[in-house]
């Protein structure tokens, strides 16, 4: 078996790590600015393939002719694609035998498109999984080859479930990889009328408000946690919301600080309330809430409406 593996993100990593050894060619996206310095910092997978010592190519467009020629020269039995970042054209997947495989993390048709775990806990569901599929032309539109199911857990962060359906993943690319190349597997197309979207998240999608209800609220922090980062815009200043609690339900005002304690600080929202467990004021470090309440001499009874 002779692949080559495309991917970029942290849901990518473990599947590469499995197919190791059939893996003849890693391809990634360039390395990109990040952190307050923006210094250049290569990919996960591409620190994951420099770490097991397989080539690596990161191409600006993977539609160029010259890179599309250099896969189609390796003589590939499949390309294996997880959260890459680019879309792959017709003439870049017929470089394989058996074309481009396509790990996804949702149970398509449901949740095409960037951000399918984050938009799945924003929802609301209760459930999810990793489809593996036939890729065409399309986004996220090709036949269904297996689907692997899990729940989500109330608690969950969009990172805590990027990992689990990461492994999930994995699992699926082992088990059925050497079918695919052998010719021995399924194709169920998709029923397109049931497809769903699931854009990139941004920064603003992010923001918390006190005027929300504290499931959907707290489903927002979850979602965006940690990428592309929760927040909350205050009368003490903005607050990233870097670790959170769903309370029972309290019965004050919206923006009301409940209590203050070593376990968090605690403000209502409409239909309930929030712990906020781990804060970061801007241009500050991280701190618990505690330390924040205090900082700001904050206390039960007070409203943080901004």
């Amino acid at each position: 078996m002779r692949l080559v593996y495309f991917g970029t993100s942290e849901f990518a990593v473990p599947a590469i790590q499995s197919l190791k050894d059939q893996i003849a060619l890693v391809v990634t996206q360039p390395d990109r600015p990040a952190g307050r310095g923006r210094h250049l910092q290569p990919s996960p997978v591409k620190v994951a393939a420099t770490e097991l010592g397989l080539p690596i190519e990161t191409p600006i467009n993977a539609k160029d002719r010259e890179f599309i020629a250099e896969i189609r020269a390796i003589r590939a039995d499949a390309l294996v694609v997880a959260s890459y970042g680019q879309i792959l054209s017709e003439s870049l997947l017929e470089a394989a035998k058996r074309g481009g495989i396509n790990l996804h993390a949702s149970i398509l048709p449901f949740y095409r498109g960037a951000a399918p775990i984050q938009r799945a806990i924003l929802d609301g569901e209760r459930e999810t999984g990793v489809t593996l599929m036939q890729m065409d032309k399309g986004m996220d539109t090709g036949d269904i080859i297996a689907i692997s199911r899990t729940p989500i857990g109330p608690d969950e962060t969009s990172g805590q479930l990027e990992a689990r359906l990461a492994q999930i993943g994995a699992e699926l690319a082992v088990e059925w990889m050497p079918k695919i190349v052998a010719g021995d597997y399924p194709r169920t197309p998709q029923n397109h009328s049931l497809a769903t979207l699931a854009p990139k998240m941004s920064r603003e999608d992010g923001q918390l408000a006190f005027d929300s209800d504290a499931p959907e609220a707290y489903r927002r922090y979850r979602a965006c946690t940690p990428r592309p980062g929760a927040w909350l815009r205050t009368n003490a200043g903005t607050i990233n919301i870097l670790k959170a609690a769903m309370l029972p339900a309290l019965r004050l005002p919206i923006g009301t600080i409940a209590k203050v304690s070593p376990d968090g600080l605690d403000v209502a929202f409409r239909s309930g309330g929030i712990r906020l467990i781990e804060v970061q004021p801007e241009g500050r470090p991280a701190q618990s809430g505690r330390d924040f309440a205090n900082g700001k001499r904050l206390k039960a009874g007070e409203r943080l409406l901004p």
